[in-house]
């Protein structure tokens, strides 16, 4: 009998049908291999000291401006600056609000007794996220029988996928989905992120999670970026890193796996670093913002009135670039 993602760690074995190849391909790339992970404590505990030394000096250059720095805040800050410092656009469509009801139908897929269809299961997080007093909420309360069957399609096929391709995850295991941690430090600059799933149980100082993001689309440079800050903010909080970092991309049925290091860790605190650095010196010091440009530049609010954004979008369309340019 094959066993779950935590098998190496535990030692039962839960009754379930055969894997199939691809979930036998994914389940050999998150199990663990070789000795127990143990990070030593000084490093890690002089890591935790540098990022609370960051966070008080940019909270003293801020004077008190409250700062939450998520995923997005540090891909923003690193890519343009102009549009980093553009009030926040964003608005939920049936498009955007796919993902948030694939993830919670798929949370409750794993507690959902029986066998039940991803139809279901979307229809049913469709249902309790238009009861909840929330943007979420408002949204999928208020969408059109049109625009509620196309986020009902889009939420179906990505649950499908989810439960045919990814291995089954243990209850043993202790599986986390929309896992949320935050960490704010003495001064005005706050850490928050929100990890799709996270599988492990605590195990005194050895590291035992797996930290997994769900993608749909193209793979991006960003998502590694992504899960080394959720690795940070999971060892600043805790004091005990995740073991390996999961980008699963649903459409490819395929997984981008690193193993986390005192190496990823320092670069996930430079990149944070960096990125408050530099948002300190745009509001603070009032440091002009760089202009740049990249396929994100179609969705940006400003497009109409950046010259540099179009001239780049145009030279894309006439090259035909489909991929990813940094």
């Amino acid at each position: 009998m094959t066993r779950g993602c935590d098998s190496v760690d535990s030692g039962g074995v839960d009754q379930q049908p055969p894997l199939t190849p691809t979930q036998q391909r994914l389940l050999d790339q998150l199990r663990r291999d070789g000795d127990p992970l143990v990070f030593d404590a000084d490093e890690i505990d002089d890591l935790v000291r540098r990022a609370h030394d960051v966070v008080a000096e940019v909270s003293a250059r801020l004077g008190g401006e409250r700062l939450v720095v998520s995923k997005g805040f540090l891909t923003q800050v690193h890519g343009c600056e102009a549009r980093h410092l553009l009030p926040d656009s964003f608005r939920w469509n049936a498009a955007t609000a796919r993902g948030f009801v694939s993830h919670r139908a798929i949370e409750l897929a794993a507690h959902w007794q029986g066998d039940p269809a991803p139809e279901v299961l979307v229809d049913e997080a469709i249902a309790r996220l238009a009861d909840q007093a929330s943007y979420q909420g408002d949204f999928i309360a208020g969408l059109t029988d049109a625009d509620r069957a196309e986020l009902r399609a889009g939420a179906v096929e990505r649950v499908t996928r989810f439960l045919q391709d990814f291995p089954p995850v243990p209850a043993r295991s202790q599986p986390v989905y929309e896992a949320r941690t935050r960490w704010a430090p003495p001064g005005c600059i706050e850490l928050v992120g929100k990890t799709d799933l996270v599988i492990g149980r605590p195990n005194g100082r050895v590291s035992t999670k797996l930290v997994i993001d769900l993608k749909t689309g193209w793979p991006s440079p960003t998502h590694r970026d992504d899960l080394r800050f959720y690795a940070l903010l999971e060892t600043v909080v805790r004091r005990v890193p995740p073991r390996r970092l999961v980008t699963y991309y649903l459409d490819s049925a395929e997984a981008d796996v690193e193993d986390v290091s005192m190496a990823v860790l320092e670069t996930a605190l430079a990149r944070l670093e960096g990125g408050v650095r530099r948002h300190a010196e745009l509001v603070a010091d009032a440091r002009p913002p760089l202009k740049r440009p990249g396929r994100s530049c179609r969705w940006c609010p400003a497009l109409a009135t950046c010259d540099e954004g179009r001239a780049h979008l145009a030279a894309l369309d006439d090259d035909g670039s489909q991929g990813f340019d940094g």
